[in-house]
């Protein structure tokens, strides 16, 4: 039980290194970007880069709230939190996704207006070419963030690097914005590509927002997880079945709830033993899992959950 509780421990603190390390990348990356974007939006005046640059300044807002969300998460509980802090996380996750929304709202409100009345883009090289550094810089970081969610499973991470995903296809329509308007000297098609990089922003924050309502509303973990959790308790050699298992998400931390079933002749001390190595085998496997094990005799009938099979099979 000691080396389970001790090695959950350390994976603990180095997920909390790794996402607070992701928090500090994606405002820098961000930060970087929103100053190169500007600098060329005003030589060239094109909707579809100040599509990318409202993109940016979103990513760093949503950066600098996941920043905050995260640290917060990573507080350990408290007599008014007993549970901890890790709906912190979605819950900053759905304020962003209602921040972007507003926010491609006002690009399509320009775009609109470009529409009705089009201008010519200057200089598209120096647009273009800020476009491909902007691709490199967010392909680097979504690499990063990618190797800290499958560390971590960080619901923050997860909805950054989602974003920061989307921007490489918003970059990339710009570039073609660019391109094609001064090739073909078409000046609309400059603020249809940023009218439709506006609708990709909503529909990128509609799923952020469906994202992060799965944790708050205590969705459980997948079938597939349910199953593994349930096969591991049942592997003991001392647990005749396992029922009653309820399990849900906050942030980086899973709750996990189970009655296991043993000869009820055992003593009181050995059951607690089994329940404290089942314990420790499920934290092995989730360490960061916060486990809660009721024992129960064997052959002794009790109120079962009257939930669907899915969410409360035994």
């Amino acid at each position: 039980m000691a080396t389970g509780t001790a090695f959950s421990v350390m994976h603990r603190a180095a997920a909390d290194r790794l996402r607070r390390l992701a928090t500090y990348a994606s405002v820098t990356v961000a930060a970087l970007l929103i100053a190169v974007k500007f600098a060329v939006w005003l030589e060239t005046g094109s909707v579809a880069l100040l599509s990318s640059l409202v993109d940016s300044l979103l990513d760093i807002a949503a950066s600098l709230v996941n920043l905050v969300a995260v640290r917060h998460a990573m507080s350990p509980a408290d007599r008014e939190h007993r549970f901890g802090h890790g709906k912190a996380e979605p819950l900053a996750v759905l304020g962003q996704s209602a921040f972007i929304t507003g926010s491609a709202m006002l690009l399509l409100a320009e775009a609109v207006r470009r529409l009705i009345s089009p201008a010519r883009v200057e200089n598209p090289p120096a647009g273009i070419a800020v476009m491909i550094f902007s691709i490199v810089v967010t392909i680097g970081l979504v690499l990063y963030q990618r190797q800290v969610v499958r560390r971590t499973g960080s619901i923050a991470i997860t909805a950054d690097e989602l974003h920061y995903r989307s921007d490489l296809v918003l970059n990339l329509s710009v570039i073609a914005a660019l391109v094609l308007g001064s090739a073909l000297d078409i000046p609309i098609l400059d603020p249809l590509f940023g009218a439709a990089i506006g609708v990709w922003i909503v529909y990128s924050a509609v799923r952020l927002a469906r994202l992060s309502l799965i944790q708050l509303m205590d969705h459980e973990l997948p079938d597939d997880e349910r199953e593994k959790i349930r096969a591991i308790a049942q592997s003991h050699p001392d647990v005749v079945a396992a029922h009653d298992l309820r399990t849900r998400i906050a942030g980086p931390t899973s709750f996990i709830q189970i009655h296991i079933e043993m000869n009820g002749t055992l003593s009181l001390i050995r059951a607690h033993e089994i329940s404290d190595e089942v314990e420790a085998e499920l934290r092995a496997a989730y360490p960061n899992a916060e486990v809660i094990i009721h024992q129960d005799p064997e052959g002794i009938e009790e109120a079962r959950s009257n939930f669907p099979r899915r969410v409360a099979a035994g």
